[in-house]
């Protein structure tokens, strides 16, 4: 890719989703709440759950976050020069906790929005595999945010593999994108290539998933420096 190309795609892309969740009036509002309650609940229950709270607080204050942020159009104060919109939604989420009226007020109004597609059940089982990590709520937060954009970034890879008709090829081949020393005698058996190809087809697929975990991240922060600064970030979280 270009650098010319880049910096438009970049200019285009970033704070885009958060952006459209914070305003009503936006076409997308709809698609971009969603995308951004499926994509970053996990995380805040997470830090939910290591701060004490039992599954029932930690599925009910995830929900009645995201309700009270989006009736008070708290996405709306996510301003991307002031940072990274991971940043702001761990801050509100505190935020949020501290606030005793606004529990009562979620309480109230029965737990206000709920958004149908958070799979808390899945959630719990993420976070019991978690439980021995001896990680501060702070770090698991972005552990499982790192994560969380690793997943988005892979479920577009595979849609773009099908969307191609090529759904069986990034079946065996997704293990390589961490298996770096994987041999390829397998994969080309069953795709019936031959190794040197598949080693192409793994290196073209490794390459696109980079572009898109850089394109998830550039939708979060400010500005083009900062996406190889949450690049960091995601690397050091995943290792710690």
């Amino acid at each position: 890719m270009d650098s010319k190309h880049g910096q438009s795609s970049f200019a285009t892309t970033h704070w885009s989703v958060v952006l459209s969740a914070g305003n009503q009036a936006s076409p997308d509002y709809t698609r971009a709440l969603s995308s951004l309650c499926e994509a970053y609940w996990y995380p805040l229950y997470a830090y939910l759950r290591r701060r004490g709270y039992d599954k029932q607080q930690a599925e009910d204050y995830t929900q009645d976050f995201f309700a009270a942020l989006l009736e008070r159009q708290g996405l709306g104060k996510a301003d991307p020069k002031l940072g990274k919109f991971r940043s702001f939604l761990l801050a509100s989420l505190k935020n949020f906790l501290a606030d005793e009226w606004g529990r009562k007020q979620a309480q109230k109004r029965g737990g206000g929005i709920k958004v149908s597609s958070l799979d808390f059940d899945d959630g719990d089982t993420r976070y019991s595999r978690e439980l021995a990590d001896g990680l501060s709520p702070e770090k698991l937060f972005e552990r499982s945010w790192a994560q969380a954009i690793l997943a988005q970034a892979l479920s577009r890879l595979k849609a773009e593999f099908a969307a191609e008709g090529k759904q069986d090829m990034f079946e065996h081949l997704k293990a390589y994108l961490t298996a770096q020393d994987a041999p390829y005698c397998d994969a080309a058996a069953a795709l019936n290539m031959t190794e040197g190809a598949v080693r192409v087809a793994v290196h073209r697929l490794r390459r696109r998933y980079g572009e898109l975990v850089r394109r998830e991240i550039a939708q979060t922060v400010a500005t083009a420096e900062q996406v190889d600064e949450e690049m960091n970030a995601l690397y050091a979280a995943l290792a710690g």
